[in-house]
């Protein structure tokens, strides 16, 4: 399974960017989420969250509520397939942001468990990189949802959701 590969940002800060929080702040009016799988101290949008250090990919997600990923881009199957397992384990919806592209094997592995695919149109989503000089340079393709959901058959739906209505109503949270 091939992984996302077009970053020209340095290796060592390839993974740590951050979902603008008006991006997860409308997404967590529709699913409530309770953990951060992918996330460090610096980084996380959730209470609860996994780092580095704990590492994601080896212990349960345990969570009281959805669980939000935005895994590393530079390897992108194994998150694919532990959301797969931990939604099943969980018995929680799992959310995950990764760029879309169609092409990858990662993208096919996750057609054959995930719910839905909702594309993000009409924009892309800027990344809040580790350095503020670089957040011009976060995003060089679109992007998308993945959605698992534990308590039906997975349908595999495509639907879609523009970024400029996932940022009004994420800035609509964040002003009251």
């Amino acid at each position: 399974m091939s992984d996302y590969g077009g970053s020209e940002t340095p290796s060592q800060k390839r993974d740590l960017w951050r979902t603008p929080p008006e991006i997860f702040d409308a997404l967590d009016i529709e699913f409530g989420f309770w953990l951060d799988a992918a996330a460090s101290w610096e980084n996380t949008l959730c209470a609860d969250f996994i780092d580095e250090k704990k590492n994601a990919l080896a212990c349960d997600w345990e969570s009281y509520g959805s669980i939000w990923v935005n895994p590393p881009y530079s390897s992108i199957s194994p998150w694919i397939l532990k959301a797969a397992e931990q939604c099943c384990v969980q018995m929680q919806n799992i959310v995950m942001l990764v760029p879309a592209d169609i092409s990858t094997g990662w993208f096919s592995k996750a057609l054959e468990s995930v719910d839905e695919v909702r594309l993000i149109t009409d924009g892309r989503i800027q990344f809040i990189p580790e350095e503020a000089a670089s957040r011009r340079l976060s995003n060089p393709k679109g992007s998308m949802l993945l959605i698992w959901r534990p308590f039906i058959r997975p349908r595999c739906q495509f639907t879609t959701v523009t970024r400029a209505a996932l940022l009004n109503a994420g800035l609509q949270v964040i002003s009251k």
